[in-house]
């Protein structure tokens, strides 16, 4: 099979995957590597998402000194990053079909500095999947499961992709 075939039968899967998935299976997709990556993001912040269950996404973050503000320690735009991603994948993992969200409210509480060079896990819940509003809230910890910064959020479905 030709490198264009192989690419054209990945990406017809994906859309199949797509239209069949639930929230949580097609996130699960996306860590099993059966999903194009849809951005450098998770590149660039050193975002891996580790499991993914209705209602609850877990990533690993091993952020670099590119995140860093002058100060040594990961700048808080990063940290809200990384957080929001969470609470809006918690909410997707929640729907009949995925569908990316849209944030309406991040409210973010830092709690310790965090460092590069370190991984931290980034565990999402959905506290309210609501048909129109979800709720969800995100906690950053350390190897040692002490808490770095937290967030709530509300998020509403992007209906620019339904379908």
């Amino acid at each position: 099979m030709s490198v264009d075939a192989s690419a054209e039968a990945f990406h017809r899967e994906a859309a199949d995957l797509w239209n069949t998935l639930s929230g949580a299976e097609f996130i699960q997709a996306m860590i099993d590597k059966r999903m194009p990556e849809f951005s450098d993001i998770s590149d660039y912040i050193g975002q891996a998402v580790s499991s993914a269950a209705a209602g609850r996404i877990e990533i690993a973050w091993s952020p670099e000194d590119k995140l860093c503000n002058p100060g040594g320690t990961v700048h808080g735009g990063y940290i809200a990053m990384i957080l929001d991603n969470a609470v809006c994948l918690a909410a997707s993992s929640t729907c009949d079909r995925f569908m990316p969200m849209l944030t309406l409210n991040l409210n973010v509480d830092y709690l310790r500095g965090v460092r590069s060079g370190e991984t931290y896990t980034v565990t999402g819940t959905c506290l309210h999947p609501g048909g129109t509003r979800m709720v969800s809230n995100a906690l950053i910890t350390d190897a040692g499961g002490r808490p770095m910064a937290q967030a709530s959020a509300s998020v509403i479905p992007n209906k620019a992709f339904a379908r």
